[in-house]
């Protein structure tokens, strides 16, 4: 998988983070059965995309992307929806985590088989 595969399975998992987050608000439990089969289906697409993902991207940068840009996502969703009130303070901090999300990925340097003793820069190649 490329790197430009990699980062839009990236970001259409951290779509669906925030589909399974609003879902599983929805679901009351679990006890409606529409939004807990979108639940389960988001959550579990979710997870598989970010997995796939963090082959190549370093876990570290793919995972703060996937959780910062899910959450934020959730947040905006909750907002336009009505489902949570809004203040000028919020969409400030929500500019902030998109703005560090976007920082994250236009830093993020690929690992090319060198020395990354940190764990932060493992790709498949190394892994196999």
């Amino acid at each position: 998988m490329g790197r430009g595969t990699a980062w839009a399975l990236l970001l259409g998992s951290a779509v669906l983070e925030a589909v399974w987050a609003t879902a599983l608000g929805e679901s009351a439990g679990f006890s409606e059965p529409v939004p807990t089969a979108v639940f389960a289906v988001a959550a579990v697409l979710s997870f598989l995309g970010l997995e796939r993902a963090v082959r190549v991207v370093p876990l570290a940068t793919g995972y703060a992307v996937w959780t910062g840009l899910g959450g934020a996502l959730t947040v905006l969703w909750a907002l336009l929806t009505g489902a949570q009130p809004w203040n000028p303070l919020m969409l400030v901090f929500l500019a902030g985590i998109l703005i560090a999300v976007a920082g994250l990925a236009l830093t993020e340097r690929h690992n090319t088989g060198g020395d990354d003793r940190s764990g932060a820069g493992v790709t498949a190649q190394a892994r196999e």
